[in-house]
């Protein structure tokens, strides 16, 4: 499935409240049936919707580089770790160290990950809608119904069962 992304930011904005409210109540639901729940819808939305014919994530937001992702992508681009926090990173806010620019440096002008073997360890794991403990993560998954339209379908999806 195509993503048009202009038409998915302003539906992603008019559903955030919703989605916001949704979350209050999906914090009531008992924690493994709320994982299941998640991570069936997490496969079905996965089926229809192509990260590489999207890729909003890579071109609007950072993810958060740990001492290892550094070393990591360091070692692939033959520099110290110190030189690749110089060129490509800084600390955010909370201290952590996020891409300098959006887009990504490392996204393709394909979609593709240019050091997908060797991505931060936030990137392996995005959206993180198919994991255990979800309920430990719902903030952030609910941040992410306006960065990733699978994250929103899923929003959309259990919001048929658990909205009142």
């Amino acid at each position: 499935m195509k993503i048009n992304l202009e038409n998915f930011r302003k539906e992603s904005k008019s559903e955030y409240s919703s989605h916001l409210r949704l979350k209050a109540r999906l914090r009531k639901i008992k924690p493994k049936v709320l994982d299941e729940k998640f991570e069936k819808l997490h496969g079905e939305a996965f089926e229809e919707i192509d990260c590489l014919d999207c890729a909003n994530c890579c071109k609007t937001t950072s993810p958060i580089f740990l001492n290892t992702d550094i070393d990591r992508l360091a070692k692939v681009f033959r520099m110290k770790s110190s030189a690749f926090i110089e060129e490509y990173l800084h600390r955010d806010e909370e201290g952590d160290f996020v891409l300098n620019f959006s887009p990504c440096v490392f996204l393709g002008t394909d979609n593709k990950c240019l050091v997908y073997e060797d991505r931060p360890k936030a990137c392996r794991e995005y959206p993180h809608t198919n994991r255990k403990k979800i309920h430990g993560v719902l903030e952030l998954s609910l941040k992410n119904t306006l960065v990733c339209p699978a994250v929103f379908k899923i929003f959309q999806q259990i919001g048929k069962d658990y909205r009142k």
